[in-house]
């Protein structure tokens, strides 16, 4: 039997995680009497420098359940982070690792399923979601424009997928020789190229508390996955920089045929609305390859990723 790891990052996760806790220690319990998963598996906790009781629950959490142990970061250093730090810890103690949210949108039974196609020999399993039955409008329509722009600027990612996902000790191994500083785990998993599946399941409410990923947050987020995998929008301003210059050719053109046909040239809103769609072409411009040399720039630094403050459990 093969020994599980589950980790979970936590921030801020005081109300949620004593159900979670609950659903899982039962999830647990009876994969490991089916004997599906061995005796050694275990739920891990990461505490991303939460603000809240969330790292006195969870040591309260460990303290009464051998199940579980909790890994503390020294500082919030962001999902991504902690979700990393987690399953670089268990990739030496496990032979699969599962990561899901603290907040119950996962479905928990999708591990059984998981667990399965693991044992056909994939050694990579993404869940994705049937359905964003429980999105609003816009978050819907948001993420699924996301997904198709990330298609279109050549990044691979699996569509309709988050972090829930099984990894095997090799696919750990491969992660951790992606060794950027701007992670993003959604892009970096399918660059490994063992072999991989998905399972689909249907995604929850939250269960408890707010999410951890307001309107600001998620657009950072993608802005991040854009520019970490592809330098499409730096090609496509080249692009757009020879159209306007293809336009200026021919407005030029039609100026020089106005002034010595006698006709009235355009006057002072052609000359604003050309200053300022222009000014406005060549900010944006240094604003995308400014982000890209900011990278760049933190890339050099070759700063740690997370600092784990304290283990605990067995």
């Amino acid at each position: 039997m093969k020994t599980l790891y589950l980790v979970v990052p936590c921030y801020n996760e005081e109300e949620v995680l004593p159900e979670t806790t609950k659903r899982l220690i039962v999830k647990f319990n009876n994969l490991i009497n089916e004997q599906r998963i061995g005796e050694l598996s275990r739920i891990v906790y990461v505490n991303d420098g939460s603000k809240d009781k969330t790292w006195t629950i969870i040591e309260e959490i460990v303290q009464s359940s051998a199940l579980f142990q909790g890994i503390k970061l020294s500082r919030n250093k962001g999902h991504q982070n902690a979700l990393l730090a987690g399953l670089m810890y268990a990739r030496n103690k496990a032979d699969i690792v599962i990561s899901m949210d603290a907040d119950l949108q996962d479905d928990i039974d999708a591990i059984d399923a998981m667990i399965d196609a693991n044992n056909k020999g994939f050694d990579v399993v993404y869940g994705v979601r049937s359905a964003r039955k429980t999105d609003t409008f816009f978050k819907k329509t948001t993420a699924e424009l996301f997904y198709k722009l990330m298609k279109m600027l050549g990044a691979d990612i699996v569509y309709n997928h988050a972090d829930y996902r099984l990894m095997s000790r090799r696919a750990l191994d491969g992660l951790s020789e992606f060794d950027e500083a701007n992670l993003f785990l959604r892009g970096i998993v399918p660059l490994i190229g063992y072999p991989s599946t998905i399972v689909e399941y249907e995604r929850n409410e939250r269960f408890l508390g707010e999410s951890k990923y307001p309107l600001k947050k998620m657009l950072n987020f993608a802005f991040d996955g854009i520019t970490s995998f592809t330098v499409k929008p730096i090609r496509m301003i080249s692009v757009i920089g020879f159209l306007v210059f293809s336009v200026s050719i021919l407005i030029m053109m039609y100026f020089f045929y106005a002034y010595f046909a006698g006709k009235t040239v355009a006057g002072w809103a052609t000359t604003v609305i050309s200053i300022w769609a222009l000014g406005g072409l060549q900010l944006l411009a240094i604003g995308i390859i400014g982000e890209y040399i900011a990278k760049t720039y933190i890339e050099t630094k070759q700063r740690p990723k997370y600092i784990i403050e304290a283990i605990i459990g067995k």
